[in-house]
């Protein structure tokens, strides 16, 4: 992984004793900063610039607090009690528009702080179909976002990362860069910025939103990929290997990267393991489970069989476009997804403007693996097929030696 976040290296600056220069590399003192296991605290520290910020009341504040470690919770699949054809919500919309094949989807005339509990399970639902939904000119206060969460499970309290500084926000994760600490790419690849939200923790997140309410000209989007493509792109012997598998999802990297900017603990960095192929109960479907982020190895398995099995499942989920959508965002625009589903990574293009958002999370259930979730008597499957059998479209038959690979035109 790359350096511990926001460490001080700082190079000697003494000059060789024949007077001459010094090499360059000497004389340099750098602040490493990944964005990611560090998050910004801002620039508007004095009241001055405060007062000429309109959201400086959801800046980002750490408070020097302890928590207990979490325990598991009943969770209630809100997606499992809506109409599947998802008349209530669907019928509400002025437009439905998917983006991808594989995920996505923007859904336009719907205010979130009017749907009834039927439209709020079947957009869980949607959701969990599609793996992320976008919104834009959701006038939803942060109170009313967290409202929504809840609808979807018990609210998740981040251990390191910022709150707003406003009191009574402890459930609401801050996303805030500024001009004052420029993302430097010594410190981190683009490849690990992909994660799914604290996957580490024992009931990782279901569904999750995130409100920007104030953004840069131009840049900053946000990049989701389907962890449901992910599993349907393999082939059926690799997909069986895989669904065996357990692996390591560790919160340490992000706790030392706190550590390092000087930011407290309030829960101490864990380390839980998780079947690689997960289930998702709202839909039946098999998705690849890791990220850069926070997977580190694979239970069971040499250490150079688990490095290449996670560097392809990495490279395909950050590099394979055809799992992929982007989206921009305007402020009160706001995408909600499926942490069990999807995988996201946002850029860091748009230094040194600023770009704010709230975050709300809900814990899902912990995750399920093909062979739990099939003793409970139903079966799990791959979204592909699912879909191509939904449309009476064939198969694809399986490739065998005398089958010539076919090229592209394009």
């Amino acid at each position: 992984m790359a350096p511990v976040a926001t460490a001080e290296n700082v190079a000697s600056t003494n000059g060789p004793s024949n007077g001459s220069e010094a090499h360059p590399l000497k004389a340099v003192s750098t602040k490493v900063f990944n964005p990611f296991y560090s998050p910004s605290a801002g620039d508007f520290d004095d009241s001055e610039g405060d007062a000429a910020y309109e959201f400086a009341k959801y800046k980002p504040y750490f408070p020097d607090v302890k928590w207990a470690p979490l325990k598991e919770q009943p969770i209630i699949e809100r997606a499992l009690l809506a109409d599947p054809e998802k008349k209530s919500l669907l019928s509400a919309a002025t437009k439905i528009q998917h983006l991808t094949p594989a995920l996505g989807t923007e859904i336009s005339g719907i205010d979130l702080r009017q749907l009834t509990d039927q439209q709020k399970d079947e957009l869980a639902l949607l959701i969990a179909e599609r793996g992320v939904v976008f919104l834009r000119d959701q006038e939803l206060t942060i109170q009313e976002q967290l409202d929504l969460a809840r609808h979807y499970g018990p609210l998740h309290k981040h251990a390191s990362t910022p709150v707003p500084r406003e009191p009574g926000l402890e459930e609401v994760h801050v996303v805030y860069n500024d001009a004052s600490r420029r993302p430097d790419p010594t410190a981190f690849s683009k490849l690990e910025l992909w994660h799914s939200d604290v996957s580490y923790e024992i009931q990782p997140p279901s569904i999750t939103s995130l409100k920007v309410i104030a953004g840069p000209p131009y840049g900053g989007d946000t990049l989701w990929t389907s962890g449901y493509a992910l599993y349907s792109s393999f082939s059926p012997g690799f997909q069986k290997y895989l669904e065996g598998l357990y692996a390591v999802h560790s919160s340490q990297a992000q706790a030392d990267g706190s550590r390092a900017a000087g930011h407290p603990l309030r829960r101490e960095p864990i380390d839980t393991v998780h079947p690689i192929v997960r289930v998702n109960p709202a839909t039946g479907w098999k998705a690849i489970y890791v990220n850069p982020g926070f997977t580190r190895r694979i239970v069971g398995l040499p250490k150079a069989e688990s490095d290449a099995i996670l560097t392809l499942l990495f490279r395909q989920l950050g590099e394979n476009v055809d799992f992929q959508v982007r989206f921009h965002w305007e402020p009160n625009s706001i995408a909600i997804w499926d942490n069990r589903a999807v995988t996201h990574s946002a850029t860091f293009d748009f230094w040194p403007h600023t770009r704010h958002a709230l975050r709300a999370t809900p814990h899902g259930e912990r995750p399920i693996s093909v062979e739990d979730y099939e003793r409970q008597g139903k079966v799990a499957k791959d979204r592909q097929i699912d879909l191509w059998t939904q449309q009476g479209i064939p198969l694809p038959a399986i490739a065998d030696a005398s089958v010539k690979p076919r090229g592209y035109s394009d």
